[in-house]
């Protein structure tokens, strides 16, 4: 199903001469994944302490873009110049949750938001990347089909920051859009799992 995701090797080709400067200049795949991750966390502390000020949720879409560029910046770091390497590997999956948990969940300190759903939400997300990660374990490839991954999330927090910075503070408003990301996250699951095992069947 379409996923922002879809659009990773065109944001790549932006983000390619980026990338081999910082080659260039002994940057590693880690040190880029731990930039991210220490953004986001930053960032979520900012959420969390600050719950409804305009200038962390006004940020917000900056710093999930920014993790964005970082998160496929490390890739093409381990991939086209050799930085492939167990810790890596491990740096990535639990960055991204670890990322996703902090700046997400601090949505549901705010009063015109359900805390449940917020909660549901990055829980569904979760265990949304353990499916993509599991499909790996029983031998087919890391799975990130859609409609509702990583980028998508982005998207849907990133949009809702935004609007909030500005005042938007609909419950209704809320209540649907999360409420179709948890729907769609359920989505995502169903289809990682059901595409490895078609993958395994197909070998």
């Amino acid at each position: 199903m379409p996923t922002i995701y879809q659009l990773k090797s065109r944001f790549q080709d932006l983000l390619r001469p980026l990338c081999q400067r910082l080659a260039a200049s002994g940057v590693t795949a880690n040190q880029v994944s731990l930039t991210a991750l220490g953004l986001s966390v930053l960032e979520g502390l900012a959420l969390w302490l600050f719950p409804g000020a305009f200038l962390p949720l006004f940020l917000l879409p900056v710093v999930l873009f920014a993790r964005m560029g970082l998160n496929a910046i490390d890739g093409m770091l381990a991939r086209e110049h050799d930085q492939q390497s167990d810790l890596g590997a491990i740096l990535n999956e639990l960055g991204d949750v670890i990322s996703d948990a902090a700046l997400y969940l601090p949505f549901a300190l705010l009063p015109f938001v359900s805390a449940e759903q917020v909660v549901g939400l990055v829980v569904l997300a979760v265990i949304g990347e353990m499916t993509g990660v599991i499909s790996v374990q029983i031998g087919a490839s890391r799975r990130y089909d859609g409609p509702f991954g990583k980028s998508d999330r982005a998207a849907l927090f990133g949009l809702c920051g935004f609007l909030m910075a500005f005042g938007v503070t609909s419950q209704l408003l809320y209540l649907i859009l999360f409420g179709a990301g948890a729907l769609l996250s359920a989505v995502t699951i169903w289809n990682r799992a059901r595409a490895a095992l078609k993958e395994l069947a197909s070998q």
